[in-house]
């Protein structure tokens, strides 16, 4: 599975399925909707207004190093 956040937009996209694909989008509420391919599977969510359905702090924990201060160290 593969997560991606917009932060700017605040759009979250949960990816489940690599690979392009012909995709049947199905909007559950305004806010989310669901990427289901020729097969019936759930390729992917996405999520509009991300920080109003989700918790991001739980489900995106980040830290980010950078290589040159992690080889000084």
């Amino acid at each position: 599975m593969k997560i991606t956040y917009d932060s700017k937009y605040d759009v979250l996209y949960m990816k489940f399925i690599e690979g392009k694909r012909q995709v049947m989008n199905k909007n559950l509420t305004e806010d989310i909707t669901v990427d289901i391919d020729e097969k019936g599977k759930i390729v992917g969510i996405e999520f509009l207004d991300a920080s109003e359905h989700i918790d991001l702090g739980k489900l995106l924990p980040i830290k980010v190093s950078s290589k040159a201060s992690a080889k000084s160290a």
